[in-house]
């Protein structure tokens, strides 16, 4: 069939702003405020701001940084809790053309000062609580011209010098509040830059495009079936995959944002009582937490709750439990450069009336697409065919479609092979069942994945090698009750060398942040092939039945 010549459809109807404007998730504010300027949009402690006060603050930041030189794709570096400014940062970097890049807070100086160099971030705004290793980071520098801005916190009375020129509030107010946010001219343009620790020690900038932030903030939405002006409670850290696009996707909901600083048990439960919260999200420990709380802590909370559990597979106790409880769990799955979550698994009514482990069985699956996403599926990664719908044929799971990220920054040569054959290569060794939703059975990446951090066992490994007693070593995930897996570290000793656990953990700790800290240790000969490479396989065997350390 021959190509339509001189079609009339390619002629006297071109793109113009009339009909085509790029997708950015800076109008789901713009919108907010305009229609509901009096709702409440954030709750923090005391603090309550409505849409209108929240948008005009999101205009302070944008005219601020712009006052401070920040100028159409530079970086803009945030180490914040989840607190309003947190979310000002959401919308007012991009607003002003900036690249919003969210560092987790759990990270050493070490790795603060890589991101900040790496990423060559212009701005950097950071909570007082988080001074001290800020301050650390800020003499490994050698930037001269990075300009610190330090948040105080209302709800924050812990120990905390500042370590900025400036201070956020001051700047906020001698800022202009009729800012025009300036959107961007191609949809294609980075909005925000998320590290991810991969398999390298050396962690990777993952950007995002302003027209995947937009599709999967209503895509969060869609495939997760939020009503209207539903009250988001932020449990899951606004450092991840910038809260899996939930401060867009809120924005475009009008809903309301209720801050916590701190995630525990009683502060959750206590929120989702006093502000009848609707939707939460979070690893599987959180939501464990929940369940296993005294059962006097969840009285008075007669609502629906919905939330989403990602980062592992929902053990049957915790579907159980949350069921008993009657918090409506989705499990979701995801990663850093796919905006978190891109794929859901998509309940059916009639799963409801099945056993209990059928249930469980069928939830526990990574699913099917979000409706944003073009493409989940398992491909044999040497053909690139797609392995068949038998539930044991594996291959390796694949995105493709706008909720993938441009790629990694400063790194064409982990980009062009994270996107051979034209899908977004995960590293997930999974299946693909009858129904056609996936199931991932393996980890090809050596990532251990604690309480939903990703903790890269080659870092460890590095830490570990640089004790002067130690040969050889290999670290592998080991299960644990409360977090999921944690790092299991097997370590040779040389010839005539002595060293105890506490001390091998005490020389850790110059090099690793707590969360990426072996949890295990095994003084042991590791197992090696004829060729020397480490047998990790028959490690992780040994660890599922390995006692905790600590």
């Amino acid at each position: 069939m021959t190509e339509h010549q001189n079609s009339p459809y390619e002629t006297g109807l071109d793109k113009n702003p009339a009909n085509y404007v790029p997708l950015t998730p800076l109008t789901f504010l713009e919108r907010s405020a305009s229609v509901y300027p009096e709702r409440t949009a954030i709750i923090h402690g005391s603090r309550r701001l409505n849409w209108s006060q929240y948008s005009e603050r999101c205009r302070r930041l944008a005219s601020a940084l712009v006052q401070l030189g920040v100028r159409r794709n530079d970086t803009v570096a945030v180490i914040l809790n989840n607190t309003p400014e947190m979310l000002e940062c959401s919308f007012g970097v991009p607003a002003c053309g900036a690249v919003l890049n969210t560092i987790n807070t759990r990270l050493d100086a070490e790795t603060i000062a890589f991101i900040l160099d790496h990423g060559e971030a212009r701005v950097l705004i950071t909570d007082r609580e988080y001074s001290s290793a800020v301050a650390a980071a800020l003499q490994r520098l050698n930037r001269p011209e990075l300009i610190v801005i330090d948040v105080d916190d209302s709800e924050y009375s812990g120990p905390g010098d500042r370590v900025g020129t400036l201070e956020y509030e001051s700047l906020l107010a001698g800022a202009d509040p009729a800012f025009v946010m300036r959107p961007p001219s191609d949809e294609w343009d980075a909005i925000s830059l998320n590290y991810t620790s991969g398999t390298t020690g050396n962690p990777k900038g993952v950007v995002y495009h302003h027209r995947g932030a937009y599709l999967n903030a209503l895509s969060n939405i869609v495939s997760w079936g939020m009503p209207p002006h539903a009250v988001y409670l932020w449990t899951l850290p606004m450092f991840h995959c910038n809260g899996w696009c939930f401060p867009w996707t809120i924005a475009a909901n009008a809903g309301i944002n209720v801050c916590l600083r701190r995630v525990d048990a009683k502060g959750i439960l206590d929120a989702i009582r006093e502000h009848r919260v609707t939707h939460y999200c979070g690893a599987p420990i959180v939501h464990s937490m929940i369940v296993n709380a005294p059962g006097e802590w969840r009285q008075g909370i007669d609502h629906k709750v919905s939330a989403l559990v990602a980062a592992a597979p929902p053990p049957a106790a915790l579907i159980e439990g949350m069921a008993r409880i009657g918090f409506d769990l989705t499990h979701v799955y995801g990663l850093t450069e796919t905006y978190g979550p891109a794929a859901v698994c998509a309940k059916h009514e009639q799963w409801s009336e099945l056993p209990l482990d059928e249930q469980v069985r069928l939830n526990g699956r990574q699913g099917v697409r979000y409706h944003a996403q073009e493409g989940l599926t398992v491909l044999d990664p040497a053909t690139m065919s797609e392995v068949p719908r038998d539930g044991a044929t594996m291959g390796e799971l694949m995105f493709r479609g706008n909720l993938v990220m441009k790629g990694y920054l400063k790194n064409p040569a982990a980009t062009t092979e994270a996107f051979r054959g034209g899908w977004y290569h995960t590293g997930d060794l999974a299946v693909l069942q009858p129904d056609g939703y996936v199931k991932i059975k393996d980890r090809s990446k050596d990532i251990i994945i604690s309480g939903g951090e990703n903790v890269s066992s080659i870092e460890v490994e590095d830490a570990i090698y640089k004790h002067p007693d130690v040969l050889a070593v290999a670290v592998v995930a080991a299960p644990d009750p409360k977090w999921g897996e944690v790092p299991c570290a097997f370590v040779e000793l040389k010839d005539g060398a002595s060293l105890t656990a506490e001390a091998l953990l005490a020389h850790c700790r110059q090099h690793l942040a707590g969360f990426k800290m072996p949890k295990r240790v095994v003084f042991a000969s590791v197992p090696k092939t004829s060729t020397g490479k480490i047998q990790k396989f028959l490690l992780r065997e040994q660890a599922g039945s390995l006692k905790s350390f600590d």
